[in-house]
């Protein structure tokens, strides 16, 4: 006679033998299609990143769009933070360890890049020598003017900075015009202008006397001067290769790589030389980190404390952009202050140094 509580089938058959068993897997829970959008578009940027990092470890500029990148890696910082900040809501650990990597590299690289020059005692203004003479202080202003559009600004800021060289970059026709006509002889009585058109002009203005010196080759005007300051000969020298847009990135290292050169036999042969321009380059450039290196240059906003203020493009807002405008002096000079200037009509904002010739 059979109960209520009977667990067996009519064949025998236990009844919780025929059920699943309690340990079976569970099928894979498969992510909405938001999320794995979401997901996939973090990775993607994340290994674009990683790439671009690793071009920056191993000292190469890469291919477009590597060297066009490279100008803003800095930034890398707020879309890897972002990408962290969606890794922990989609609860995707791997990608979370990814992002914090990107981070901690981004911020190795933010740190200052010496040459190993004993910068940090120049850059706190000791007197090299004992019982020399006093050093000579000069100020130094570069400015890209962007076609000449921004000339009248340009006169403005002489006037008022009174700087005692100044480097002008896209100096055309009517801004050497303007130059010479508002720009006092008296004021600036030596002078080397190349008038070109467009972006080919370039301009080195002086209160010092200027033998000219041949320069540098390139498809922009790259001109070069002596300078007599006190009792020593100081080289002068223009720097505006070309910008690595898509298509020129060779052209670019080709220009950059003869002002390295140039660079290298300033430094064997001893000179005191202020190398200052638009270089379309930062210090996460291979090719500029190169040319730092080669002439054991230093780079003056740096020592400043304005190695991060942006130069380009000068109509977004501070932080925001790239330092790609220099002011770069040998071991023989130190740095008082550094100041980046916004003129109008002009992409480039200008740098003002403050420097001591020993």
């Amino acid at each position: 006679m059979s109960g209520t509580n009977d667990t067996s089938d009519p064949d025998g058959t236990p009844r919780e033998d025929r059920t699943a068993p309690p340990d079976a897997p569970s099928p894979p829970v498969t992510r909405p299609l938001p999320q794995r959008l979401l997901a996939g578009a973090t990775g993607l940027f994340l290994l674009a990143a990683t790439v671009l990092l690793g071009c920056r470890a191993l000292g190469s500029d890469g291919v477009t769009p590597v060297p066009q990148l490279l100008a803003f890696l800095p930034w890398l910082l707020v879309p890897a933070a972002l990408a962290l900040l969606l890794a922990g809501l989609l609860r995707w650990r791997a990608g979370a360890v990814w992002a914090l990597v990107v981070i901690g590299a981004v911020g190795w690289f933010l740190r200052p890049y010496e040459t190993g020059t004993g910068s940090e005692v120049r850059a706190a203004g000791a007197v090299s020598g004992s019982g020399g003479t006093a050093p000579a202080t000069l100020k130094v202003l570069t400015s890209n003017v962007e076609f000449g559009q921004a000339a009248s600004g340009l006169v403005e800021a002489i006037r008022r900075e009174k700087p005692d060289l100044i480097f002008v970059q896209e100096c055309e026709f009517s801004c050497t015009r303007l130059l010479d006509e508002r720009i006092p002889a008296a004021d600036y009585p030596y002078r080397n202008m190349v008038r070109a058109s467009g972006a080919e002009g370039s301009s080195i203005l002086s209160r010092f006397p200027l033998t000219d010196t041949a320069g540098i080759p390139g498809t922009l005007a790259m001109p070069g001067s002596a300078a007599r300051i006190g009792d020593r000969t100081v080289q002068l020298q223009l720097a505006h290769p070309l910008p690595p847009i898509p298509g020129m990135v060779g052209d670019w290292r080709t220009e950059l790589g003869r002002i390295r050169a140039y660079a290298t036999a300033q430094k064997e042969a001893g000179a005191p030389l202020i190398l200052a321009g638009d270089f379309n380059a930062t210090r996460d450039h291979a090719v500029f980190r190169a040319l730092l290196d080669a002439g054991r240059l230093r780079d003056s906003a740096l020592l400043a404390g304005a190695g991060h203020t942006p130069s380009w493009p000068s109509d977004v807002p501070r932080p925001l952009g790239a330092q790609i405008d220099h002011v770069l002096v040998s071991d023989d000079f130190s740095v008082r202050s550094a100041r980046f200037l916004d003129l109008a009509d002009t992409d480039h904002r200008s740098l003002l140094v403050t420097l001591e010739l020993h």
